[in-house]
């Protein structure tokens, strides 16, 4: 038997409560006035794993919306979770927090953030992986289109690129609105470590991961700085052992560590969570941030023109999405790594048939 978790569940009125504890100042006092009301920001998070909770927790902490809308096929889970968080609401910014199996509960987002996605059984292929993966998107994407028509796409589910590629058709949204958060979480840990050598704070580390999110990413070491200084031209005048065996071990490092993660503790969340949180404000809060996520990337640095690959490249974001794509300079040497990594995205998407 289902336990109630309100008090209008319990049988209680559930008519304004509030009126038996306040008094109006005057007889035509109202709540607030229509014309200054702000407008509601909901965030829907479609996937209660570990993934998805990490994120729905931090955009909560950040006040990032006043109602989040969690989303999940284990119903009992779910419920859990919703419970979890609305437990805490007395340590938190007032947001309602609502759940469902049912998608209707996203209707009116502005931002859809999907995590869920198939897990690889051993032995499968990765296009077995993905055509399951297609399968769940035909479910999840074209009813939160209808839901939430005006909404921006936030994917997460891996493999983030193709996936990305996957929402864009099946959303029928503009390229600006459907976003994947590629490479961003990448880049953070590409900061982290060069931050440690030079003992600086990663904040202060300008540095990008481009390309698949995944194992043929590219670190873009030509445009690596710190205080407007150049990273790499420094490093390899003290440190004779930075040539491109060992610049390519840092760039290893850095796909490598979401395995060690996983490896050690079964899975990665908060990380992932910070990262697309950070992603959420900028976008909910349009501050025209920089960040390197999976975009339509066509005609970029050699891509063909007639290639809908969507890979990571440095991104102004915005209420309206993607509002610019940055024009970074890469070596010659960086444009062929990040040509490669298009050309085998591409190909995967091609095997999909959408």
């Amino acid at each position: 038997m289902k336990k109630a978790s309100s008090l209008s569940e319990l049988g209680f009125d559930a008519g304004d409560a509030s009126s038996g504890f306040f008094r109006p100042v005057s007889d035509d006092a109202t709540a607030t006035p229509t014309s200054h009301r702000r407008r509601l920001t909901k965030v829907s998070v479609i996937g209660a794993g570990n993934v998805g909770m990490a994120i729905a927790q931090t955009i909560l902490t950040r006040d990032l919306a006043d109602e989040i809308a969690l989303v999940d096929a284990v119903p009992d889970k779910l419920r859990g979770e919703m419970l979890d968080l609305q437990h805490a609401a007395a340590f938190l910014p007032r947001t309602r927090l609502v759940s469902d199996t049912d998608l209707a509960v996203t209707r009116g987002s502005d931002l859809a953030i999907v995590t869920a996605g198939a897990r690889q059984i051993p032995g499968e292929t990765r296009l077995n992986l993905l055509q399951r993966n297609v399968a769940l998107f035909r479910k999840i994407v074209p009813a939160l289109a209808e839901h939430s028509p005006e909404a921006l796409l936030l994917v997460v589910s891996n493999p983030v690129d193709v996936l990305t590629y996957v929402a864009w058709k099946l959303s029928g949204f503009p390229a600006s609105r459907v976003i994947g958060s590629g490479t961003n979480l990448d880049s953070s840990r590409f900061r982290f470590l060069l931050a440690e050598h030079l003992d600086v704070n990663a904040q202060d580390v300008q540095a990008y991961m481009v390309g698949e999110h995944g194992d043929s990413s590219v670190a873009v070491w030509s445009s690596v700085s710190v205080a407007g200084m150049p990273v790499l031209k420094s490093l390899q005048a003290s440190h004779r052992c930075f040539d491109e065996e060992a610049l390519e071990g840092i760039r290893r490092s850095v796909v490598d560590s979401a395995y060690e993660v996983i490896s050690l503790k079964g899975y990665t969340s908060w990380a992932i969570g910070y990262s697309v949180a950070s992603l959420a404000a900028s976008l909910l809060r349009d501050q025209r941030r920089i960040h390197p996520v999976s975009v339509l990337a066509r005609g970029f640095h050699g891509i063909a023109p007639e290639n809908d690959v969507f890979l990571s490249l440095p991104a102004r974001l915005g209420r309206g999405g993607v509002l610019g794509v940055a024009e970074m300079e890469l070596t010659e040497e960086e444009a062929k790594k990040l040509r490669r990594s298009a050309k085998t995205l591409w190909e995967n998407c091609q095997q999909l048939g959408l």
